[in-house]
């Protein structure tokens, strides 16, 4: 009798699928592994835990209890045997019930912070763990809203996530994209995406009063970077009567927040041709196709052009792609910067204006400064750094996760 009971102890305890609030697994972590996680650091790693046979074969993404060597509990979570991150800490709530409500009451709290700080619905809702919900991402473009999840916990609650989404903004059009690398961390395969509602081919979106133009079903990431919505705003500020050269400008968001903030006229330079047709078709929505020009051809090619030919403008932008995709591109990609600020620095009229950005998570803001310093002294510059900054607030930084703070952007002006 007593042997049965204990079995049916570890059946209820490690159970792997159809949980229920009453039957969730307990995830015991390895003795003092838990302190980090008990300040409030929302991530367990692999080596944190005791990975019993049992442990390693519960389903990915389960709802589990976390608890200390003592057994004592510390919170509900999302496991994943798989990758190294195993754990991702919802709650310090034990037995929290994560379904449909749940969700909704993440999002809708994200919303009533993202319309407090900006006055019109064209924002990223949820920014992963910083909003309660690790590894989702969800953009919104008005009534339509674009979907990335890219932990197995919430690939498991999608249907309860879209129900929420409908229930919250009753959107036209939710846009469920499966294509991003990091998936496959944590077992999920790339698949494509996925449409529920009708979107157009040209959505429109409101940035700091200027109307852009992206394609949901093929732009880059979830089709625009709201991220760099303060940036663009401080180099408008700067832009008045100036030339500008905007370099990786993808939908014109730099060029064209400079042209309405007065600038003599605007370079826009990417290799992307799509790309550049919505920047153009955007700079002619907003009466400023007459100061702007365009050309597609590869950033470093035009700026090595441009250095040889002597050429100089008032604020030069460079905003490239991530140069660092992972830990092992990192010396490659702090050269790339390197190379990609001496090019750029040479272009700047004396008193002129050179802003830079990375958008590496893997390269911190001591490592990219340092490469904005090394860029300004190859190319024989000096100046003053006026502004150094991060996302916008609608990208939000866990207060115990500050790896999460990928972009780094500084504008100087030099001498």
């Amino acid at each position: 009798m007593r042997l049965a009971t204990t079995l049916a102890m570890l059946m209820i305890r490690f159970y792997p699928k159809h949980m229920t609030n009453a039957s969730i697994p307990h995830i015991r972590l390895l003795p003092k592994r838990h302190r980090r996680v008990k300040m409030g650091h929302p991530w367990v790693y692999s080596n944190e835990v005791e990975m019993t046979p049992e442990v390693k074969d519960l389903t990915p993404g389960v709802i589990t209890t976390f608890e200390n060597a003592a057994g004592e509990p510390i919170g509900t979570g999302m496991f994943n045997p798989r990758p190294l991150v195993v754990g991702r800490i919802l709650s310090t709530e034990v037995n929290l019930k994560i379904d449909e409500d749940y969700i909704f009451n993440r999002l809708s709290r994200a919303c009533a912070l993202r319309d407090r700080l900006f006055p019109e619905p064209f924002y990223r809702l949820i920014h992963a763990e910083a909003d309660g919900m690790p590894g989702v991402i969800i953009d919104r473009y008005g009534d339509v809203a674009v979907v990335q999840i890219n932990t197995a916990g919430f690939s498991l609650l999608e249907n309860e996530l879209q129900s929420a989404l409908k229930r919250l903004l009753n959107p036209n059009a939710i846009v469920f994209q499966r294509s991003s690398s990091v998936r496959t961390m944590e077992g999920l395969s790339l698949e494509p995406d996925e449409i529920f509602g009708k979107i157009s081919e040209r959505t429109e979106l409101i940035e700091n009063g200027l109307v852009f133009l992206t394609d949901l079903a093929s732009g880059q990431k979830t089709g625009w970077f709201y991220d760099q919505r303060g940036n663009r705003a401080a180099v408008a500020a700067i832009a008045s009567g100036a030339r500008v050269l905007d370099c990786y400008c993808y939908l014109g968001g730099f060029g064209l927040n400079a042209a309405a903030g007065g600038a003599k006229a605007v370079t826009m330079v990417d290799r992307s041709e799509p790309a550049l047709a919505l920047a153009q078709a955007a700079a002619t929505r907003n009466g400023l196709n007459n100061i702007c020009t365009f050309e597609r051809e590869d950033a470093f090619s035009f700026l090595e052009k441009a250095v040889k030919a002597g050429e100089r403008w008032d604020v030069v932008i460079v905003d490239p792609p991530a140069f660092v995709k992972s830990r092992k591109d990192i010396a490659a990609g702090l050269r790339g910067y390197r190379k990609l600020l001496r090019l750029a620095a040479q272009l700047v009229e004396p008193g002129g204006f050179l802003f830079a950005a990375s958008c590496s998570h893997n390269v911190d803001e001591t490592a990219f400064s340092e490469q904005v310093r090394h860029g300004l002294a190859d190319a024989g510059r000096t100046g003053r750094l006026l502004r150094a900054a991060g996302a916008s607030p609608d990208h939000p930084v866990h207060p115990f996760l500050a790896e999460s703070a990928y972009l780094c952007s500084e504008l100087l002006q030099l001498d």
